[in-house]
């Protein structure tokens, strides 16, 4: 389950570097449930493409500004290649690290979201949904209904 006040992106479109459409503003008595492990749940839900060899970066960001200016990195991927970032894959996890977290807020820095990173671009097509999420979630499993109708 995911809760839509923790939505960073939906189906935000990426084609050069960009930061998330959503920030969660951490000065708003937002608990993030204290002591517990939090991460950032990426999907692709359409297919990167580009004319070069394209690759994204997925970046855990926080600002000081609800327009993510200046961001400090709290965590990220490594360059991931367009022929990774297909439609539908297994979700990306990116772990928030919790001093990092809260040294962030130590210095002002009250908006958490995400950055889009571009190498090799630009990306021709990519859309991309990300979460705050308690654990990770398999978005892509299906099983058979174990019945049939007669």
């Amino acid at each position: 389950m995911v809760d839509d006040f923790l939505k960073l992106s939906a189906a935000q479109t990426v084609t050069a570097s960009a930061v998330s459409t959503n920030t969660v503003d951490l000065g708003t008595s937002r608990d993030l449930g204290p002591g517990e492990r939090l991460m950032v749940q990426f999907t692709v839900d359409q297919t990167v493409t580009a004319a070069g060899a394209g690759t994204v970066t997925f970046q855990v960001i926080s600002s000081a500004a609800a327009a993510l200016t200046s961001p400090t990195i709290l965590a990220q991927t490594d360059a991931i290649g367009k022929a990774e970032l297909t439609a539908g894959r297994k979700p990306i996890v990116v772990t928030i690290d919790r001093a990092a977290l809260i040294s962030a807020q130590a210095l002002g820095q009250r908006y958490i979201g995400v950055q889009y990173t571009i190498g090799t671009g630009p990306l021709t097509a990519g859309q991309f949904t990300a979460y705050i999420v308690h654990g990770a979630q398999d978005v892509n499993k299906n099983y058979a209904s174990g019945f049939s109708v007669t």
